[in-house]
């Protein structure tokens, strides 16, 4: 039983890594020598379903990369080698749920969920979705961040008269 036990700490450590790995990019990616701090309340392992969920106060962090959410779920395909022998897990998706934020360096994304979709390094934020960028804030139904691009695109909900909005700020040094 504790031999099983500890499997299983083990594929949820290394789950948890290579999600953080691939939502960080390149910074994280920098840092992956870095140890990785998962917490929350409760964890529940699905291997029928091949993902991991954490539940409540959920806290991740490895280098300057921090995802905090009340739900976490970690989608992952298994690779098998040659021997038809489970070799290793490859992350797919990653779900956050309920008060979702990001954080990486000077850029914060929150909202009520957060999609992350490994094969595209795409982060997609949904419900009430915020990011900011220093000082500038951009607000929308949902937000959708290419890691890889640094581009996003914010799109309104065309069943509310709600648009999507922007607060820029100025560059102080040019104020100077």
């Amino acid at each position: 039983m504790e031999s099983t036990i500890r499997r299983l700490a083990d594929k949820l450590t290394i789950l948890a890594f290579a999600a953080l790995i691939s939502l960080g990019g390149a910074t994280a990616q920098a840092a992956d020598d870095a140890p990785i701090h998962i917490e929350a309340d409760r964890m529940i392992s699905q291997e029928a379903e091949n993902s991991v969920v954490f539940l409540g106060n959920v806290d991740a962090k490895q280098g300057d990369v921090t995802i905090r959410s009340e739900e976490m779920t970690v989608y992952y395909s298994q690779k098998t080698d040659k021997s038809g022998k489970k070799s290793s897990n490859q992350v797919k998706k990653l779900i956050c749920k309920k008060n979702v934020e990001v954080v990486q360096e000077d850029w914060v994304g929150t909202g009520n969920r957060m999609d992350y979709f490994a094969g595209d390094r795409k982060v997609i934020l949904s419900g009430n979705a915020k990011a900011w960028q220093g000082q500038n804030m951009v607000s929308g139904k949902t937000i959708t961040y290419y890691l890889d691009e640094k581009r996003s695109i914010v799109e309104q909900d065309p069943a509310k008269s709600g648009r999507v909005k922007a607060v820029l700020h100025p560059d102080a040094d040019k104020k100077k």
